[in-house]
């Protein structure tokens, strides 16, 4: 079974800035250790095919109540 890579979008970073948009959340039935908290989408990405993992993201609402339809999983 693949593992899981759980992240979602940062609040606080705007679309022209050069930062780093996601967050990482979770990881599920990888064993991998990162040191770093907020990546680039590409960086994720990268990361997931080279362990064999799945990527999901988590589309957190702006009142901080999540429905099970709002995950989306790429496989």
């Amino acid at each position: 079974m693949a593992g899981k890579i759980f992240y979602r979008e940062r609040i606080k970073v705007g679309t022209k800035e050069k930062k780093p948009r996601f967050k990482l959340v979770a990881v599920a039935d990888v064993n991998i250790k990162f040191y770093a908290e907020h990546l680039k989408k590409k960086e994720l990405e990268e990361i997931a095919a080279a362990v064999g993992a799945k990527l999901v993201l988590i589309k957190a609402p702006k009142d901080g109540k999540l429905k099970e339809d709002e995950i989306e999983v790429k496989e």
